[in-house]
């Protein structure tokens, strides 16, 4: 099933927290102790309205216009990354939700195939995220999906900390691409609207790996 991917708007807060819920209650029937609390969903929402209002956040569509997927190209972390890592050197995905309907054609991974094309355009070289340090299934889920653990950060205000990260050039499902509703240079600069544009760095040809069904 073709999927479609667009900024998200204010109007889309109802089906983020929908996703937000579909993911809570799977993460619960696997014994995830993730998003447990109620309490957070609040503070989740008030967080995507920020990084919607900045143009950070998408949305994935189905053929019906249902909103199926979200993922939040977010600026770098300073709890985990730091400028030895070169912060302008990446892509940060964060806040990354699909469903698990059927049909979803793994979303998931097609999304970040997106943001490591969106990092190609920006001429950044890695795509970076980091997940709860407790999340074993989830880091074992990235892993398979090509990134490489770089470190584990644990401050103590912050459950998340696992780091990892995988280079631009790599698409990983080349025939399920997503499709974009905004031209190729409205997302150049994706992610960070007042970003000035760089150079490309990425090192080597971009390569496309046998999607994995």
């Amino acid at each position: 099933m073709p999927h479609l991917i667009r900024r998200a708007a204010e109007a889309d807060a109802d089906a983020l927290m929908k996703l937000r819920l579909e993911a809570e209650d799977w993460l619960a029937a696997n014994d995830i102790d993730q998003w447990r609390s109620p309490g957070f969903r609040d503070r989740a929402l008030d967080k995507w309205m920020v990084d919607i209002a900045a143009g950070r956040t998408y949305v994935a569509e189905d053929d019906d216009r249902t909103v199926v997927g979200t993922v939040t190209l977010a600026r770098p972390d300073t709890d985990f990354w730091t400028t030895a890592d070169g912060l302008d050197d990446a892509v940060y995905v964060a806040k990354l939700i699909s469903t698990r309907r059927p049909g979803s054609d793994r979303l998931g991974a097609r999304i970040i195939d997106w943001a490591a094309l969106t990092a190609r355009r920006q001429g950044r070289d890695w795509v970076r995220l980091d997940c709860d340090r407790a999340n074993r299934r989830l880091q074992t889920y990235y892993l398979g999906e090509g990134f490489a653990h770089v470190r584990t950060e644990s401050p103590p205000h912050r459950l998340s900390g696992w780091m990892a990260q995988r280079p631009a050039n790599v698409t990983r499902h080349p025939s399920l691409p997503l499709k974009e509703e905004a031209r190729p240079e409205q997302l150049a600069r994706v992610g960070d609207p007042a970003a000035p544009p760089r150079r490309h760095r990425a090192r080597g040809q971009h390569v496309s790996t046998t999607d994995r069904r």
